[in-house]
């Protein structure tokens, strides 16, 4: 699973930028000004980085966009000093830098973020769609799906259960009957509903039931939530699969249902603390 990352091939002025962190003359970018209806993402490494629905006029000279993708952008001190740099998640390439107080728009927010840093992706060429699965501790799973190659995003949170709008609290010592569950948005022209589905089986051990390693309880139930029945068919074949090659299986299928976002500190939580998964571990299986 963890194979040499390939990026894309750059002329040298975006060499220059991307990584020796220099910047593009203002006024002079590609998407300044542009307003075409899409996401933005990293020219190096094709990581999705910006809606456009966040991109804003600013009149600073450069792309300025008041939100991110999940998850998509770094932020480091600078090495003036001073300001803020903001690089790609994924690959490291530097972008631009981000600065807060400036009253431009509500979220009171502007990334100031190079052209040569950005390709674009319009809209009708995208074709995004959501699975859900749960596998034990939703740290580890969201860990390895966010290093798939055409997952735009991901966030964890409670699905399966009774109360709404639970917290991490309730999950873990009340009766919610909530399994900590994985949200992930993915384009269909780079991935398949199939290929994670296969992936989510390689990542941790759907023979266990309520528990996965260490962690015990019901909330750590091992399940995958399908939003029609295309998605069912392929879990229940890749079940069979499995099966045939003699793994026991015991994930459940259930019909997808209301999905409530985990608190903010589990969010993209092995990135966060620059470490790895205790329970998830990558096996071939298919």
């Amino acid at each position: 699973m963890e194979t040499e990352k390939k990026y894309n091939k750059l002329s040298a002025e975006e060499d220059m930028i991307i990584n020796h962190k220099a910047t593009e003359r203002a006024f002079t970018g590609k998407y300044y000004e542009f307003t075409g209806n899409g996401i933005y993402v990293c020219k190096k490494c094709n990581a999705p980085l910006y809606n456009s629905t966040d991109k804003f006029v600013s009149d600073c000279g450069w792309p300025s966009f008041d939100d991110e993708i999940k998850g998509a952008i770094k932020k480091v001190p600078d090495t003036d000093g001073l300001r803020t740099e903001i690089i790609c998640n994924n690959c490291g390439g530097h972008l631009g830098h981000v600065f807060v107080g400036e009253q431009l728009t509500p979220k009171n927010t502007r990334h100031c973020v190079n052209s040569l840093s950005l390709n674009f992706i319009p809209k009708d060429s995208l074709i995004t769609e959501n699975a859900v699965f749960a596998g034990g501790c939703f740290w580890g799973v969201e860990h390895y799906f966010k290093k798939v190659d055409g997952v735009i995003s991901t966030r964890v949170g409670y699905t399966g259960g009774k109360t709404k709008n639970p917290d991490y609290k309730q999950v873990s010592y009340e009766n919610t009957n909530h399994a900590e569950a994985l949200e992930v948005t993915f384009d269909a022209n780079k991935t398949s509903y199939e290929a994670l589905t296969k992936l989510f089986f390689e990542i941790h051990d759907p023979s266990q039931v309520n528990r996965q390693g260490p962690d015990v309880g019901t909330q750590y139930r091992s399940v995958i939530f399908y939003a029609d029945e295309n998605q069912k068919n392929t879990a229940i074949k890749l079940i069979e699969i499995l099966k045939s090659k003699g793994y026991e299986v015991a994930t459940i299928l259930e019909p997808l249902s209301d999905f409530w976002e985990a608190e903010e500190y589990h969010q993209d939580y092995y990135e966060k603390h620059h470490s790895s998964p205790y329970c998830h571990i990558y096996q071939k299986k298919f």
